[in-house]
């Protein structure tokens, strides 16, 4: 069979037999879809053999490039051992190794030693909210059973299971699951180019943060955790928080006594320059919760990171019942443990996150220029997490109405040009591997700038 009568096959078959994640299928039954068969490095192959830059690392997971070797090695090593062994009741040493790891990391310094246990599971949803019930079950334990409730931000994404999107604050995406829900306070989001309070930053002071507090103040006896994507508000349209919120957050939690739960599914493992994004204001949360990046992108894997305080507050005699009753089949799957280790071994041994830095500095030069387009309304980077906000009218701020799918066209005129990238609504997203090169980055720079103009133009 010659290849284009295998892609026309294999195009019949996914619109007769898949359903998508965040697809409109309707919409995808008129697309010609790209086939990935291959990946190498910064870059993907479709089946007829043509390569695109990766320009949101598989959905935000790729770091050190695909078919890295060392990963490859390190999965098909596991293989010839196990594949797959339960931690209910049994243990082994790749989910052991990977947690002395994780353990060491996140307690970097200048902090002392904090995080201490480590809750594996499969995917960001399910790191939430087991970060969740974690924070509700600790408080029933410790005898303030009042403590019931959670504070959250709006325009906040941290999942997709019921928990997480009650959490959740992005409406498109949240409101129709809404009788299903439980309640959760409400702050407004640290969305500078669209303050919900009105005010313009740094002359705001960070009014927001004492919406928090207000909320905290009247509401703490209830509230167990306050749940933040630290930094960057990601499915959000990539908000970057301004400097000195993260901090402030923390310490209206210590002060109002409420656990602080950061969702670093997206922002951890380099993201944003550092390894994860609360050490830039060195805020250590009771609750950290990891994924995407953690195996470099090569299978789910994710962990929930909390405290020996919280930790021994399940303790106690079988009979207590104070175990925490949670649990999944491939929690702490030995491939995916072991795909984790060599990917944290090799930010030591290809010194990751300090090439970097140079990279987010041409990254920042490049969108300078975008920024300058008529129809960029904002643009918001933090490391090689990007949003770019089209907007219609950049004085006033004026939206796309959903029918013109802007985002959508920009993209597709990207493919076009051999870039794949995904639209958070009108917000275009650029996340690339961490390991991408200087002249792989000119090129995403690039082809955005020119898939912009050219779109914008017809408009």
């Amino acid at each position: 069979m010659d290849i284009m009568t295998l892609k026309r096959r294999l195009e019949k078959s996914d619109k007769k037999y898949l359903w998508h994640p965040f697809t409109q299928m309707k919409d995808w039954q008129k697309e010609t879809p790209v086939i990935v068969s291959e990946g190498r490095g910064s870059f993907l192959k479709d089946i007829t053999g043509r390569w695109y830059l990766d320009g949101v690392s598989s959905l935000w997971v790729t770091v050190h490039g695909h078919r890295k070797k060392e990963i490859d090695d390190a999965i098909k090593g596991q293989i010839d051992k196990i594949s797959h062994c339960t931690l209910l009741g049994l243990t082994h040493s790749p989910a052991i190794e990977l947690a002395e790891k994780l353990i060491k990391i996140v307690n970097s310094e200048p902090q002392p030693p904090k995080l201490s246990r480590v809750f594996y599971s499969d995917n960001g949803s399910t790191a939430t909210e087991i970060g969740l019930k974690m924070a509700f079950q600790y408080w029933q334990l410790t005898g303030a059973k009042s403590k019931k409730k959670f504070l959250s931000l709006n325009n906040a994404y941290h999942g997709d299971t019921i928990g997480a999107v009650s959490a959740g604050g992005i409406d498109i995406f949240h409101e129709i699951f809404s009788p299903l829900l439980f309640k959760t306070y409400k702050a407004p989001s640290p969305y500078c180019y669209r303050c919900e309070l009105g005010k313009k930053y740094p002359s705001c002071k960070l009014s927001c943060l004492n919406t928090v507090e207000n909320i905290m103040k009247k509401h703490h006896k209830e509230i167990a955790a306050l749940i933040i994507e630290p930094l960057v508000q990601g499915a959000g349209g990539m908000i970057v928080s301004p400097h000195g919120y993260l901090k402030g957050v923390r310490r209206l939690c210590n002060k109002y006594n409420i656990l602080m739960i950061a969702d670093e599914v997206a922002t951890g493992f380099g993201r944003t320059g550092r390894m994860f994004a609360c050490e830039h204001e060195d805020v250590v949360p009771d609750i950290l919760c990891v994924a995407k990046g953690i195996t470099g992108g090569y299978l789910p894997l994710a962990a929930t990171i909390t405290t020996e305080e919280i930790y021994k507050a399940f303790l106690g005699e079988y009979k207590d019942l104070k175990t925490f009753f949670h649990g999944h089949t491939y929690t702490g799957n030995p491939l995916a443990c072991a795909a984790a280790i060599a990917n944290l071994e090799l930010f030591k041994k290809d010194k990751t996150l300090r090439k970097m830095q140079k990279k987010i500095e041409i990254l920042k030069k490049g969108l300078s220029r975008i920024a300058e387009l008529p129809n960029v309304g904002d643009i918001r980077q933090k490391g090689f997490m990007v949003g770019i906000e089209l907007v219609k009218d950049r004085k006033t701020k004026a939206q796309y109405p959903l029918e013109e799918k802007i985002g959508w066209r920009v993209c597709c005129k990207a493919r076009e040009k051999g870039l794949l990238i995904r639209p958070l609504g009108n917000v275009i997203v650029l996340m690339p591997p961490l390991s991408i090169s200087v002249s792989e980055l000119k090129m995403l720079i690039q082809i955005t700038e020119w898939t912009i103009k050219e779109v914008m133009g017809k408009f």
